[in-house]
């Protein structure tokens, strides 16, 4: 009986129940300052993550390192025609191996999909999609509230995270899909995309 109780929590000590290690920080515009060693919590992995932010001119960069799930290692961009957001993700699962960087997989090339998007006057408006955005995206935060769209990848669509956060979110595949009816839209919705980094960790 003893024997059998010693082999249970042995498993339990090097197998389901140890903690994973990881570096931790956060710097804009190079590498990660400030670098610590944290203990990440439950199935969480590591991750080394660069964000890209593109206002209308060269792009602002981000990285981060730290624990992530695992839906939150994605590479996914999203683009509401005033501000594009493009994210790149690594993880792995041994102790400290989130040393470097994630690479900056940012891509200004047109993919061939159009989607609509809302300047703060109307949604009549038309975006070419960049890189990765596979998919138009219309979402609005609370019931009345503002309706905002543009171009999106996949990856972002399937992350449960955003659709929690919002009383209505969709995503569609097709050319201009995501509907043209025209809203007005304040300065916090025409700025989104700054905002996606944060809500998808």
């Amino acid at each position: 009986m003893e024997l059998k109780i010693f082999i249970v929590l042995f498993c339990t000590l090097f197998t389901g129940g140890h903690s994973l290690k990881c570096y931790e920080c956060s710097g804009i515009m190079g590498s990660c300052e400030r670098v610590k060693e944290t203990t990440c919590m439950g199935t969480a992995r590591c991750a080394s993550t660069t964000s890209v932010v593109f206002t209308g001119g060269p792009g602002v960069k981000k990285q981060y390192k730290g624990c992530e799930v695992k839906a939150s290692c994605i590479n996914a961009s999203v683009n509401n025609g005033i501000v594009r957001t493009v994210t790149s993700s690594q993880c792995c699962n041994t102790d400290l191996c989130n040393n470097k960087d994630a690479p900056d997989s940012s891509s200004n090339s047109p993919n061939g999909k159009q989607c609509y998007y809302c300047d703060g006057q109307s949604c009549f408006n038309k975006i070419n999609c960049l890189g990765t955005e596979d998919s138009c995206y219309k979402a609005t935060e609370t019931v009345g509230s503002p309706t905002f769209k543009g171009c999106m990848s996949k990856s972002v669509c399937d992350a449960s995270q955003l659709t929690e956060d919002y009383t209505s979110f969709s995503c569609c595949q097709g050319n201009l899909c995501n509907g043209a009816k025209s809203v007005t839209q304040n300065l916090l919705f025409l700025f989104w995309p700054l905002f996606f980094f944060i809500l998808i960790h």
